[in-house]
């Protein structure tokens, strides 16, 4: 389990880091709109604030750190119930990130919904699911 609970560990912070690249720049793609069309699916002027990215990037660290308690990378205050059910919120939103994605991109012939389908709602399905193990077995 333990090796799960580094693979989700590593991912959630690589994530919430390119969300916080993300805020200053549109790195690895090269222009603003691009990174808007292909990334966040939508036109420049309708790109999330960076209030908002980073309001996406404390989520994701305290992702990070609820699966790290919970597999026991790191300690946690309170009780151990609580950190499970932390992680369980943790999953239940990549997982509903997940259905979202493949229902609204499905069908869909935009860049955007192309990488959704194919790279972003899988990946969020696959760390929902792990992260929903993590938080039943420990």
């Amino acid at each position: 389990m333990s090796v799960v609970v580094w693979f989700l560990v590593v991912a959630l912070a690589v994530i919430a880091v390119l969300h916080l690249v993300w805020m200053f720049s549109p790195w690895p793609l090269r222009t603003p709109e691009e990174f808007a069309r292909r990334v966040v699916g939508v036109e420049l002027e309708a790109l999330p604030s960076r209030p908002l990215t980073f309001a996406v990037v404390l989520a994701l660290a305290a992702a990070t750190y609820l699966v790290a308690a919970r597999g026991g990378l790191v300690g946690a205050p309170g009780p151990e119930w609580l950190v499970a059910v932390g992680a369980g919120g943790v999953a239940v939103v990549l997982l509903g990130r997940a259905v979202q994605g493949f229902t609204a991109s499905l069908g869909r012939d935009t860049e955007y919904a192309r990488w959704d389908v194919r790279l972003y709602s899988p990946l969020c399905l696959l760390l929902g699911g792990l992260c929903g193990l993590v938080a039943v077995v420990g």
